[in-house]
């Protein structure tokens, strides 16, 4: 399945970054693509801000500071993800609390969010994992009823759907989006967060540009980092976010066609359409013996891989290691929270199949042909 590798770059990201480099200024601080690029997002998603930024860990570090905890206050999460979910929790002094999964799709259960929250809770960060829309309005109404702020990492799920035709990134106060290599689009790093508050968005602006405020000089009013994106990555990131639509109705056309073929399994759990992205094809073997049948796959030439992890974050070396020279704070005495349902999903039942708009229905027939035989 070589053929089908490959990204959906050509002539228009080339001539993107001509224009840049002709111009003479690669720098968004006085540049015109990176503004550009985040009035196109904002317009795209029907969001009052989208604000860019070096990569999508970098953006979920602007949405733990637009969530302003103090040093030791928990943020809620998933361990079935990518650790730059979790980093910007650590960055920010706060404490990663892992929550159990759905063991159908391996998403955030609100059930189990619901019974860990606490009075040092201060958010809930929701991954819509594998480009699949997780259940917003549950979320929405658990932080609303707690007065916490609502994360939700779309790296995975460019113009993931949510129920009533809202993109998933619109739903909680801030949403996270990623332009890493691999996404359905590309300028090799980036980032955006959007939010619809005014204040979470200036938070957010400045910390991404060392908490300079320019309008006063050169004048630090808060702690920030570098977090700008460059010209250069803007200018590609807009050719790419044209391809946007035609990448996702690429991907969802070869998808459904797989479902449909694989029907009437008993071993396998298919994923649900609705809304999807496909970021990654996932399938759930309830019986197990998800890692036999990857390498069985792989053995056909299809990317195939069990887990998506090696391990659930919950038991991530880092979480039991010094943080800040030999500091543990504010992980002192910290224990692995117990997480079966996403533990068994890494361990044992979950298959992710590589997915892209690339794949045409010879692809499709070619993976299908392979599950078939070795998950009769």
């Amino acid at each position: 399945m070589a053929e089908s590798a490959g990204r959906t770059l050509g002539d228009e990201e080339i001539a993107a970054l001509e224009r840049v480099i002709r111009s003479g200024m690669l720098s968004s601080v006085w540049g015109t693509e990176v503004r550009a690029l985040e009035a196109e997002v904002a317009r795209m998603y029907g969001s009052r801000h989208a604000i860019a930024c070096s990569s999508g860990t970098a953006a979920l570090h602007l949405s733990v500071v637009a969530a302003a905890p103090d040093p030791g206050d928990e943020i809620i999460t998933t361990p079935i993800t990518d650790f730059g979910t979790v980093a910007p929790i650590l960055a920010q002094n706060a404490v990663p609390v892992f929550a159990d999964v759905d063991p159908s799709t391996g998403i955030l259960d609100p059930g189990s969010v619901a019974g860990l929250i606490g009075p040092r809770t201060r958010a809930i960060m929701v991954v819509h994992l594998f480009g699949a829309p997780a259940p917003m309005a549950e979320f929405r109404a658990l932080a609303d009823e707690h007065g916490l702020a609502l994360i939700e990492d779309c790296a995975q799920a460019w113009l993931a759907e949510l129920p009533g035709g809202r993109y998933a990134g619109t739903a909680g106060d801030v949403g996270t989006l990623s332009l890493q290599q691999w996404k359905h689009i590309t300028s090799g790093d980036g980032g955006l967060t959007l939010t619809d508050d005014d204040e979470l968005a200036r938070r957010m602006r400045l910390f991404a540009d060392k908490g300079w405020d320019r309008a006063r000089g050169r004048s630090h009013e808060s702690l920030g980092l570098n977090y700008r994106m460059t010209e250069l990555q803007g200018a590609v990131a807009r050719a790419q976010l044209a391809k946007l639509p035609g990448v996702l109705a690429d991907r969802r056309r070869t998808a459904v066609q797989l479902i449909e073929d694989l029907k009437g399994l008993d071993r396998v759990r298919l994923p649900r359409p609705g809304g999807h992205a496909w970021w990654l094809f996932p399938l759930v073997l309830p019986g197990g013996e998800a890692r036999e049948v990857a390498e069985k796959l792989r053995g056909d030439g299809i990317p195939a891989r069990a887990g998506y992890l090696n391990q659930t974050l919950n038991h991530a070396p880092v979480l039991n290691a010094p943080l800040y020279g030999s500091s543990r704070y504010p992980l002192e005495g910290y224990r692995a929270a117990t997480c079966p349902e996403a533990e068994r999903l890494v361990g044992d039942t979950l298959l992710v199949i590589d997915w892209n708009e690339n794949y045409t229905g010879e692809h499709v027939a070619a993976i299908s042909a392979s599950v078939r035989a070795h998950c009769r």
